[in-house]
């Protein structure tokens, strides 16, 4: 069966320890996706000029954060890899001519390990995680997207794990959602559910604040958006499954493309 393909945002780490109505959802999400072959993830926090392309056996656990409880430190996400998949991965790649490189080692950063960890919390199924490079325009980060597109119908689920507004300068103590920020969700939702590519590709000069939702610095949470749209190049339907926000500059939703 051809699995949809999603973008998750990951939010503030502490998301991993935290029961709310967010992370309800990607458990319940988890639950009703059954158990995939495999998961690859685009993570937001593996920017790198070249793609590259996890091929271990077995993942260990990054903690790639600082300041945060001590009890972050000691959660682990054991998952195996697939060699075999990340074969396959570079198999799709060099038939476009997509020069990428394999690592060996690197683990697993928060990115990847805090979704799977509340959607599937055994980490039994293997994951290949893969690198996004915030440098390239939205149309080339969408064509490397579609170039995975055939292994969503040989049972691998495919994901992008980032956060469309993510302003980490502009952090509130509570959750209430800043209206700028609300309102750049809805016009990339609106872009979303319309398939605009041309709007969408040009968000850094049509959408509004997005100063504020995508600052400079951190543009490698927005991008795994286009990436995982690539994949549903195809059938180019996106659905809005969840909307809610973290410290009120951090947009959590999750977007099921087919």
């Amino acid at each position: 069966m051809k699995l949809p393909a999603f973008f998750i945002a990951h939010g503030s780490p502490v998301l991993a320890l935290e029961d709310n109505e967010y992370t309800r959802f990607l458990e319940r999400l988890g639950q009703d996706l059954g158990t995939p072959r495999g998961i690859v993830v685009f993570s937001a926090h593996w920017d790198s000029p070249e793609q590259l392309i996890t091929v271990d056996a077995q993942h260990e656990t990054q903690h790639d954060f600082y300041g945060f409880p001590e009890e972050m430190y000691s959660l682990t996400y054991p998952a195996p890899g697939d060699p075999a998949l990340s074969s396959r991965i570079s198999e799709l790649f060099n038939q476009s001519n997509l020069p990428h490189q394999p690592v060996l080692g690197r683990g697993l950063d928060h990115g990847v390990w805090v979704i799977l960890k509340k959607m599937f919390p055994q980490a039994d199924i293997p994951v290949v995680a893969l690198s996004v490079d915030s440098l390239r325009s939205p149309e080339e980060q969408y064509t490397i997207g579609r170039m995975l597109a055939p292994l969503r119908e040989e049972g691998i689920l495919l994901l992008g794990s980032g956060g469309l507004v993510h302003n980490l300068r502009m952090l509130k103590q509570d959750d209430q959602p800043e209206s700028w920020a609300q309102e750049f969700d809805a016009w990339i939702a609106k872009g979303l559910e319309s398939w605009d590519l041309p709007s969408l590709f040009a968000y850094e000069k049509k959408a509004p604040h997005v100063r504020d939702a995508v600052p400079s610095y951190g543009r490698e949470h927005f991008v795994p958006l286009f990436y995982i749209m690539g994949t549903a190049d195809a059938g180019r339907q996106a659905q809005l499954m969840i909307q809610a926000y973290q410290y009120g500059t951090l947009s959590l939703n999750c977007w099921m493309v087919d």
